[in-house]
Parts: structure tokens; sequence; C-alpha cells
């Protein structure tokens, strides 16, 4: 969406300000023995509690076969989005996905972040520092005189020489009064390509990337996204504003 009006910013930014609380609540309650169904429970929670939506439970994209059943989209390991929480147990070594939509006075918010469960290993580490300065570069792209290609290429560029392949089929989109808006916002893409960026615009930047190849499917529960090879995958997003002369990150986490 575009932000035409001061009270529609106003309830955007507050959406953010909570958001980023809750989110940042739940990361830190990620630890061996809890399982994906419990943080699904306490992210509900704590969007209830604020008088706020969990925007994701009941919500039905096209094509799927049933409304998303959870608050909480939780992906584990080589689960790349859209993981459906269960009473899975997670282990120590773990990798895991923690994305999340809020709804505040009718404003749409959405971000994610991925985090180690305990301690894990190298590589895990170096493809989430990789990936959250992939967002770091899409978000310094985005802003007015640019076209959307341009934060496309830049996420596609953080990830050159690293190792890590990006997933080109998943990416960004608007967000504000929908869940997913117009225009998509790939994580590949050509530079002064695309719509063009205005003030106002609300997006929701999403680079997400692999060990191994780039290559995902679709598991038999209808939504959760899984690297073919067996890789580890990790996601990060945000919530953004672009005004005339600035890019707020709306959903920003306390400790960022």
């Amino acid at each position: 969406m575009v932000i035409r009006t001061p009270e529609q910013r106003e309830d955007l930014l507050e959406a953010g300000r909570r958001f980023g609380i809750i989110l940042e609540t739940l990361a830190g309650e990620v630890r061996p023995g809890v399982t994906t169904k419990q943080l699904d429970i306490r992210a509900e929670e704590l969007i209830r509690a604020g008088g706020d939506e969990p925007i994701f439970k009941g919500y039905q994209p096209e094509g799927a076969r049933y409304p998303f059943p959870a608050a909480l989209c939780i992906s584990v390991n080589d689960e790349v989005v859209h993981g459906i929480p269960s009473d899975r147990v997670l282990k120590e070594g773990d990798i895991v996905s923690l994305d999340l939509g809020l709804s505040h006075n009718g404003m749409i918010v959405d971000s994610a972040v991925t985090v180690p469960v305990g301690k894990t290993d190298t590589k895990s580490y170096a493809l989430m520092d990789t990936t959250r300065l992939a967002l770091d570069a899409a978000i310094a792209a985005s802003r007015v005189g640019n076209r959307i290609g341009d934060i496309s290429h830049a996420t596609e560029e953080a990830f050159k020489g690293t190792g890590f392949s990006v997933v080109k089929i998943l990416g960004g989109h608007g967000v504000g009064e929908e869940v997913h808006e117009e225009p998509f916002v790939g994580n590949v893409g050509h530079p002064g390509t695309g719509p063009e960026i205005v003030p106002g615009m609300v997006l929701a930047l999403e680079p997400i990337a692999n060990i191994g190849r780039a290559g995902v499917h679709i598991l038999r529960d209808g939504y959760t996204f899984a690297t073919k090879d067996g890789s580890r995958s990790a996601h990060f997003e945000h919530t953004i504003l672009i005004e005339e002369n600035n890019t707020i990150v709306v959903t920003k986490r306390p400790s960022e």
C-alpha cells in the first residue's frame, strides 16, 4: 500500500513498534526442548494481549486447500518458509525461522528472523549472518527514485561470492491493508526495472537463502516450502515505510 494520511502512518508505526517487541521476545524463548506449537501459542498470546490480531491465522492464500492454522510460521533447518507449528521438539544446533504478521487498527506488518537453537555450526551462523546483511542491502536500496528491480538486484549482489544460494521463486511484497499486496519484490533482479518506488510505499522485504542449491518444493501440508537437497535455509524480513528523504524500518526490534 501507499500511506496517504497521518493516521495511517501513526497506526503503521505503532503496529511495527509492538511487533518488534513481540518478535524479539519470541526469539529469546527459542531453546532446546521447546515445541514449535508452544512458540505459536506464545506468539498469539503476545499479539492478543495488546489488543491486536494475528493476521496469518485463518489466512487462506490463493490456491491453498485450507486456511493457515496458526499465528506463527515456524520453519526449522531445511524448511524454508511457511512451516506449520506442531509437536516437533527443537534440538540443540537447529536453526529456526520465526515469521509473524500482526494487524493493529487495520494496519498489517510482517517480519521474520532466523535464530539458532542453543549453539549451532559455523556454516549455519554464516548463512544467517549473510542473509541478515542481504536484508540490510535491500533496505538501503529502498529509496525514492529507485525501482523495485534495484532492491532485487541489491539483494542478489549481497549473496555473490558467499557460496549460498538465493531462493529465486520466493520474495517480498507490498503490505499494509492486506497480507500480500503488489508489488512482488524478487530477491534477484536487474537495476532500473520494475515499478517506481514512491513516497509512502510500504514493503515487506525478505531475503531467503540456502546452504545448498536454490531449489525448493512444497511439502504435503500444502504450505511448508523445504529445500530439495535437504540443506538448511535462512529467512530474514522487515516491513519498511519509504518516505521522501528517509526509509523507516517499521518492524525494527529493540536490540537492532
